[in-house]
């Protein structure tokens, strides 16, 4: 079992192929996209030598952009009439992972 820790748009995420990955919006609307590796499992061994990581590849494929689900912020004061709320939606990128090399 072949598996790997990648950074992906800021968090870590454990992926192997076909995992799809949800992570903050990246500029590539279509085609593959290489991830960073920071840990790599093949089997019984474990790879975590910068210089090893330098030659894997983690190749993900570009499925859509969508966006997050709807935040509400709410701000009130107490006796003074101050209320304000706004709202927020997180511009997201779906990636699924096609090999790990």
């Amino acid at each position: 079992m072949v598996y790997a820790v990648v950074r992906a748009g800021g968090r870590q995420e454990k992926v192997e192929v076909g995992t799809i990955v949800t992570m903050n919006r990246i500029s590539e609307t279509s085609g593959q996209v290489e991830l960073p590796a920071l840990l790599l499992v093949d089997g019984e061994k474990v790879t975590s030598d910068p210089k090893a990581l330098a030659k894997v590849k983690v190749v993900a494929e570009v499925l859509d952009q969508t966006r997050g689900p709807k935040i509400i912020i709410q701000k009130y004061k107490n006796k003074t009439g101050y209320k304000k709320r706004q709202g927020h939606r997180q511009d997201l990128t779906r990636v699924k992972v096609t090999e790990i090399k």
